[in-house]
């Protein structure tokens, strides 16, 4: 549903300027579910929102509903920013014509230390923190589970309506008045049918990696199978499928 509701030029202009701070003159029509890669045989990606503005910025808007750790977070930013440059780069162009690009991911749990409901990353020297490197880039990550007053009150509504809680706003009625008109047209209950299908896929697909990882875990240590089996919830078949990958040294962390 929020990739529906993001679809409307005037929704999506409006929760960027709020969650930068800044006004944007025009936006092209956001694109939803854009599918991108760099090759045939690289990993593709499929971005929630992706949208272009008049002063040559991209942005991607994406709900995190599955939970990952910190740094398969990190990772996934680093894999969608040169996705996104790759495809932006035309054969010839310089590279100061690469746009600027900002990622945003909107978390309905805590993330880094679970204080903050936003955190804002740039590339920073590590030796002079007041050395900036220019790239163009900036990745933000929104938490519905802040605890600071480090938002406006527009965001941290957004934030609690995305939680579920009540609240009182104007702007937060017209997303619950647009989401109740599209569930109730038919052709939109189907898209957001299919969505739900795909949460519910990606929440299996997040379990099932869960418990690979705890089988390869137990498997390094040399644990019995019968314990792999009671820990990991996973059958025989499988655990000796992953017992056979350690061995040839093909097993990694899943890529994002």
């Amino acid at each position: 549903m929020f990739k529906l509701v993001m679809s409307y030029k005037h929704i999506c202009k409006h929760l960027l300027e709020l969650i930068l701070k800044v006004k944007i003159r025009k936006l092209v029509d956001p694109e939803t579910e854009k599918a991108m890669k760099t090759g045939y045989e690289s990993k593709g990606i499929r971005l929630d929102v992706y949208v272009e503005d008049d002063n040559n910025t991209v942005y991607d808007i994406e709900m995190q509903v599955r939970r990952y750790p910190e740094a398969w977070l990190g990772r996934r930013t680093r894999y969608y920013q040169s996705v996104i440059d790759f495809g932006a780069m035309q054969v010839g162009a310089e590279y100061h014509q690469l746009k600027k690009s900002i990622i945003i991911f909107i978390c309905p749990f805590k993330i880094f230390d679970g204080e903050r409901h936003i955190y804002t990353f740039k590339n920073i020297c590590q030796q002079n923190k007041k050395i900036q490197l220019d790239d163009g880039s900036q990745k933000i990550f929104l938490s519905t589970k802040g605890k600071l007053r480090d938002v406006n009150l527009k965001i941290l509504n957004f934030l609690k309506f995305v939680d579920g809680l009540p609240v009182k706003d104007k702007w937060v009625d017209e997303l619950q008045g647009l989401i109740t008109e599209l569930k109730t047209d038919e052709r939109e209950k189907a898209s957001y049918m299919t969505y739900q299908m795909k949460i519910a896929e990606e929440r299996d697909e997040a379990k099932n990696e869960e418990r690979a990882s705890t089988a390869l875990d137990m498997l390094r240590e040399n644990e019995p199978i019968e314990k792999i089996i009671k820990y990991s919830h996973l059958s025989k078949e499988r655990i000796e499928q992953l017992s056979m990958q350690l061995s040839n040294g093909t097993p990694h962390a899943p890529v994002l």
